[in-house]
């Protein structure tokens, strides 16, 4: 997902005293890319509200608001250890409460791997800040020099003289001295809790049952609803209903439309859900064209062989595959994708005659509080969105449209209202990844170097969906093509948009999750036809170290970065290692969210296509790590998510509706299918980066590159056919 929050440089800091005697610290951020979806409001008192606080009181318990939303990447245990950090706190008296959205924290954004990325500064400096003042605070009580003491475990220590002050105890004298201006931050050397795995803070209340995801709210006169929604993509609800059978449903309290469908309130969510079922909606349906999985494919292959827009074109391509010795080409193919996160769509609202209050597990809350003020024509200080835990989100609670419907709901039932959607509608409404098809043509010299790269790509793109007259519709879609980093001296890659009225969204890894596949799969199949190791064709390729320019202002791929983690990769498993009859080994690299990962798979594939995936070999670099633990398993996550994708599940279209509806037909992958996943990291004294996506892209091409090492069968369409892995004889 890309960043949807561009803080810049400028912050102002402010301190005043806490409720009782408690120190109060707020940096105050600025978004200066104006006004839209995923941004600040455009008021500039919106604009400098303060959106993350440290707090001390004088019992000690430091507690920070976060801005970012929790859907199991650990920003819950992340953020407050960086913080925890530079002030010298005690850990086990850092508590974080979830900050929400209103004209206080304009913005609790969180997508695009960037939540430690992005709050990796101003923490440190937030932490630095209190340590200086409480340190300052100490040194005045006892007459000594300030740079004679130290902050740690809670405390403020005077070495020399054995004196110690808890925080707690320093914080109202504290509060009462000037800022400084630019307090100095921690050496990492003297780190002592960062780069370690501390167990995640959210795990005892996930266990006992307390951690409140948005499934969980219930508020004082709480109402359930269950939703009808369009049977196809662009039907609209003509207002007719016959809600008449569904008010005869035991607990159902009342039948009301809103602007894409019909609701059942009821006393409970079963009442409503049943309600709903009796249901009787007349839509208006375009039966003009309607969209298939078939005509979608067809569009796309008469696309991808036709010129499209040039996103990088190096020396001369056509020429250099005129005079090639060999010729390489391939076509790959990707189909839409669910997010299918476990917790279903839902929200809760309660919109009074002036007011609205929203609990909803989401990423993008700006995006939803801008809708608010315009649907329900309130003040943006009238609109109070609380984030819970998100029950995984993996880009599909960025879009606002179920907290609009939960606000629209609850207007007309006169109630606070938790909507809930059923599995079915969660899979058929969803906004999907892209459906994409790429076409690669690759020239071999003589000696078998690769001498032109031709990569030629068509997806349902996600900006013209949100913006059907954008210029440019590759914008979400082309990263990890254009960028490709090999020493290949003639490059062209070439973009053309499908038309799809299939809603399309932020997928984990959005366009790397294809591109990735497309260009790692190319590259093995250029290796093979010139005869060499896909491991040491990757390692001459990247050989130089170069910087490329990704498709994002300011960001650059360090090849040599790249080629770290390939080399940890070939090194831990070890490459090369005998395997058994019918194994396989596959390797593959990638380059997104500023972080660099590469995976080897290890496979097996008995002699009537049953496959194993038996291990997988990670490395990543992400820069500084805060808690390796949770880079350690968001990489399982990731192969967990990839390899659903790559192996199991796909959306397909039939008369303008999704044929999946629940996971008997889009199936997840199964815990007795998981292999084993060993994560290495690559020290590093950069600032962090992404963690939470940057896996997903290798898993796939990793996978089938093993399979053709095992098989000699290329797979270019996911998810694999019925026959595919079938061994030659």
């Amino acid at each position: 997902m890309r960043d949807f929050v561009l803080v810049s440089r400028r912050r102002f800091l402010t301190v005043a005293p806490a409720a009782g005697a408690g120190l109060v610290i707020g940096f105050r951020m600025f978004d200066g890319r104006g006004a839209g979806a995923g941004t600040a409001p455009p008021d500039a008192e919106a604009r400098l509200a303060p959106n993350v606080f440290l707090q001390i009181d004088a019992d000690g318990m430091v507690t920070l608001w976060t801005t970012k939303s929790e859907m199991g990447q650990g920003v819950r245990t992340a953020l407050p250890m960086i913080l925890a950090e530079e002030i010298g706190a005690d850990f086990s008296k850092v508590k974080i409460e979830q900050a929400w959205l209103d004209k206080r924290f304009p913005s609790l954004d969180t997508g695009g791997s960037s939540s430690v990325r992005t709050s990796w500064d101003t923490l440190r400096k937030a932490g630095a800040t209190a340590r200086a003042m409480l340190i300052d605070a100490a040194a005045r009580r006892w007459n000594v020099d300030p740079s004679a003491c130290a902050a740690e475990k809670g405390e403020v220590l005077h070495p020399v003289s054995g004196r110690r002050a808890s925080f707690g105890g320093l914080v109202a004298e504290a509060a009462k001295l000037e800022i400084p201006s630019d307090p100095p931050l921690k050496d990492p050397k003297a780190f002592t809790l960062l780069g370690r795995a501390v167990p995640r803070t959210d795990t005892p209340s996930k266990v006992d049952g307390s951690a409140v995801y948005g499934i969980d709210v219930r508020r004082p006169g709480m109402l359930y609803a269950a939703v009808a929604l369009a049977p196809s993509f662009g039907a609209q609800p003509t207002g007719s209903f016959d809600g008449a059978k569904a008010k005869q449903v035991p607990g159902v309290r009342s039948v009301v439309p809103f602007r894409r469908g019909v609701a059942v309130v009821a006393d409970s969510t079963w009442a409503a859900f049943k309600g709903r079922d009796a249901l009787t909606v007349n839509w208006k349906e375009d039966k003009t064209a309607p969209e298939d999985s078939a005509s979608l494919r067809a569009r796309c292959q008469a696309l991808v062989n036709k010129p499209g827009k040039a996103l990088r074109s190096d020396g001369d391509v056509a020429g250099a595959l005129a005079t090639a010795a060999r010729r390489v080409e391939a076509v790959y193919e990707l189909p839409f994708q669910a997010h299918a996160a476990m917790e279903p769509v839902n929200a809760t609202a309660h919109v009074t005659k002036d007011r609205c209050e929203i609990w909803a597990p989401t990423q993008i809350p700006s995006w939803a509080w801008g809708q608010l003020k315009e649907v329900l024509g309130l003040p943006g200080e009238a609109i109070r969105i609380n984030v819970t835990l998100l029950g995984g989100g993996f880009g599909r609670r960025i879009n606002p449209d179920f907290i609009i419907d939960a606000a629209e709901i609850s207007k007309a039932a006169g109630s606070p209202v938790q909507m809930v959607w059923s599995r079915e509608q969660d899979l058929r409404h969803d906004y999907y990844r892209p459906y994409s098809l790429h076409r690669l043509e690759g020239g071999l010299d003589a000696a078998g170097r690769p001498v032109a790269w031709s990569h030629r790509f068509v997806s349902t793109s996600i900006s013209a969906f949100y913006d059907p007259a954008t210029k440019e519709p590759e914008s979400d879609e082309l990263g990890g093509a254009a960028d490709v980093p090999f020493a290949i001296p003639n490059v062209r890659v070439e973009y053309s948009p499908a038309d799809s009225r299939v809603p399309r969204g932020w997928w984990r890894s959005v366009e790397s999750s294809f591109n990735a596949f497309a260009v790692e799969s190319f590259l093995d199949e250029m290796a093979a036809a010139a005869g060499k190791d896909p491991l040491r064709l990757r390692q001459d390729l990247l050989r130089e170290p170069r910087r490329i320019p990704y498709p994002m202002p300011d960001v650059f791929q360090d090849t040599a970065r790249l080629k770290g983690v390939i080399d940890l990769v070939a090194e831990k498993t070890p490459w090369g290692a005998p395997l058994g009859k019918g194994q396989g080994r596959g390797l593959a690299a990638h380059y997104s969210f500023r972080s660099y990962c590469a995976m080897a798979a290890e496979v097996e594939v008995g002699p009537e296509g049953a496959l194993r995936v038996n291990r997988i070999v990670a490395a990543i670099d992400c820069g500084f790590v805060v808690n390796p633990g949770i880079v350690a398993a968001q990489m399982e996550g990731a192969v967990v998510f990839g390899l659903t994708a790559a192996l199991k599940s796909e959306i397909t279209i039939d008369q303008g509706h999704v044929e999946q509806s629940n996971f008997h037909d889009y199936e997840m992958l199964r815990i007795d299918e998981m292999p084993q996943v060993e994560t290495y990291i690559v020290p590093s004294a950069a600032p962090p980066t992404g963690v939470g996506e940057p896996g997903v892209p290798v898993v796939a091409p990793a996978v089938f590159n093993a399979i053709f090492a095992a098989t000699g069968r290329r797979i270019r369409r996911l998810p694999p056919a019925p026959g595919d892995l079938m061994q030659r004889g």
